[in-house]
Order: C-alpha cells, then structure tokens, then sequence
C-alpha cells in the first residue's frame, strides 16, 4: 500500500526541560497524521449523517516502539500506511524519521462507528465509499 507522508516540527511544548521529546507526542503525531491522511482522500474522521449520527474512527489499539529521541525544532516525517482493511477497521503502521534516521514505528487499530445521539457508539461495517478510496490510494 502506498505511504502518506506527513511533517511535523518539534516544538518546545512537546519536550521536556532537556528539549527531548515526551513519548506520547508520538501518539498525537500519529493520529494526526491519520487525520491528513483521510482529508487527502477527501474523507473525514468525523463525519455527520443525514439522521445526525457520526461516522467516525475511535481507537481499538495503539502501540508505538523508540528507537531514538527526538529534539526540540526537529522537522519529523511519518510515514504512514493502511497496513490491515478489516470489514470493520482499519489498521495503521507509521514510522517516525528526522533526516533518513528511524526514530519510532508502530501501529493503530481504529474501528469504523457510528455515533448517535442517544444510541452511543456501534461500530458498523467500513462504508463503500470509503473503502473505494482506500483501495484506490494504494
């Protein structure tokens, strides 16, 4: 499958006092880059419905391993792909680099739901449209 890339620069918020960055930046990175990647098929993570329901994409699992820091003003590209389409889910692997270096990889696993106001959260099979245009980013 193809691989999205996103950017992101270290800002001193995402550091500690030694301007190294706290590890569950990497989790935010992650799903931002998750975000990006569905606008750039012209889909989006929350999605309202005729009925005034919500598709959206809530977590089942993450994962991240480190291999080297990462430093305030350090430019990060992730790397992502859609590793696993599921009937219901989407698995994620993404990789961290600063300059060619390796820094993290690992993995998310959301689920496909919907939302309703009073119903609360039902996870629903991956509608066609958007496995239409998964498949075609591959």
């Amino acid at each position: 499958m193809a691989t999205f890339v996103a950017q992101r620069r270290v800002e001193f918020a995402n550091t500690d006092m030694a301007g190294i960055v706290h590890y569950v930046s990497f989790y935010r990175w992650f799903e931002e880059a998750e975000h990006e990647y569905f606008r750039s098929l012209g889909l989006n993570i929350m999605e309202k419905q005729e009925d005034g329901s919500y598709i959206g994409w809530p977590r089942v699992s993450a994962s991240c391993h480190f291999e080297a820091p990462a430093y305030h003003e350090d430019i990060l590209d992730i790397h992502l792909r859609v590793e696993r389409i599921g009937l219901k889910s989407l698995t994620f692997f993404a990789e961290f680099f600063c300059r060619e270096k390796r820094l993290a990889y690992g993995r998310m696993k959301t689920a496909c739901c919907v939302c309703g106001l009073e119903s609360g959260l039902e996870s629903i099979p991956i509608p066609q449209r958007y496995l239409d245009v998964i498949e075609e980013s591959k």
